[in-house]
């Protein structure tokens, strides 16, 4: 059953873009760690190393072969996984809303596009991509066959991986197309510009699975607060996002697993569009 609160500012939202952000609670309900606890965790030689460690371009200068295999295991847990009822609800939204959607994800895991979204801005990267390390251009690369999709966690980079990963372009080493820690957000790879311009005229912006740790969707909540959009915050716990909504004149918040609130939430929002283009 979805909250009143909630009921109420779709039901406000007669028409125009709607922005879904996504976050890894979302990708979680799929069996996929967060990676920030004891499976994010990579051990080289006698040492354990956190995620914020061996995330960073500084990392993957310093050992690249110990990050590929990093991103390597990771993607192998990423691509075993499956989409979800949110993922499945994101997609119909978009192919019910056409023009009037947009969804922004924080996740790199690639579910989104498998289970069929098309209109999406992949804000962090995706963990199936890889660019030249020497950022020769902005292209951005799907992972080559011969790079194994299963990935033992004991495995460690060979000469034929090495001998994959380089850029088609200028044949220097490859990187993952994701964004480390000590990185910034850009417009060519992570659209950042386009999302905020997105927020600047959206009328609904749907924020799920996320509890706003990173710049840029902190941003987008911020930046759709101070416009007076509507704002809807589906979450398992709360958040400084579900603090901002519940502040909000036109927001709400709605504690709950995204496979369960997501679905429901875009359901009553189609409903009411066509229940508007009926009448």
């Amino acid at each position: 059953m979805v909250p009143d609160d909630v009921r109420s500012v779709l039901q406000s939202i007669p028409r125009g873009l709607v922005v879904a952000l996504t976050g890894a609670g979302v990708s979680a309900e799929s069996g996929i760690p967060t990676f920030r606890g004891k499976e994010g965790y990579w051990q080289i030689g006698s040492r354990h190393y956190q995620p914020q460690e061996m995330a960073t371009f500084e990392a993957f200068s310093r050992m690249p072969d110990e990050v590929w295999a990093w991103y390597l295991y990771r993607r192998g847990v990423c691509l075993a996984a499956a989409p979800n009822p949110a993922h499945a609800a994101l997609v119909r939204a978009e192919e019910t809303l056409g023009e009037d959607f947009l969804l922004v994800t924080q996740n790199v895991d690639g579910l989104h596009w498998r289970a069929g979204s098309r209109k999406i801005y992949e804000i962090h990267g995706q963990i199936d991509r890889f660019r030249c390390a020497n950022e020769c251009s902005a292209d951005v690369y799907p992972m080559p066959e011969g790079v194994d999709v299963a990935w033992d966690k004991a495995r460690k980079l060979g000469e034929k991986e090495r001998s994959l990963l380089v850029c088609p372009r200028c044949q220097s080493r490859g990187r993952p197309h994701v964004l480390w820690f000590d990185e910034s957000y850009d417009e060519a790879r992570y659209r950042f510009s386009s999302t905020l311009s997105a927020v600047d005229r959206a009328e609904l912006l749907i924020v799920a699975g996320t509890s706003g740790a990173t710049n840029l969707p902190h941003q987008m909540v911020q930046r759709a607060a101070h416009l007076g959009r509507a704002i809807v915050v589906l979450n398992a716990d709360p958040s400084p996002f579900s603090q901002i909504a519940e502040a909000s004149p036109r927001g709400a918040f709605w504690q709950g697993l995204a496979a369960q609130t997501v679905p429901a939430t875009l359901e009553m929002l189609l409903a009411n569009r066509a229940r508007t283009v009926v009448g």
